[in-house]
């Protein structure tokens, strides 16, 4: 699923490993810009 991300920060909590870490990938491939907390 592609959507537009571009200019959008997002903030993931347990971003480092499993579902979060794949959360964050597919932010990041839609362009958004994510800080792992």
């Amino acid at each position: 699923m592609k959507v537009a991300l571009e200019g959008k920060v997002a903030v993931v909590t347990g971003g480092a490993q499993g579902i979060g870490r794949a959360i964050v990938d597919a932010l990041v491939d839609n362009g958004a810009q994510v800080a792992i907390v």
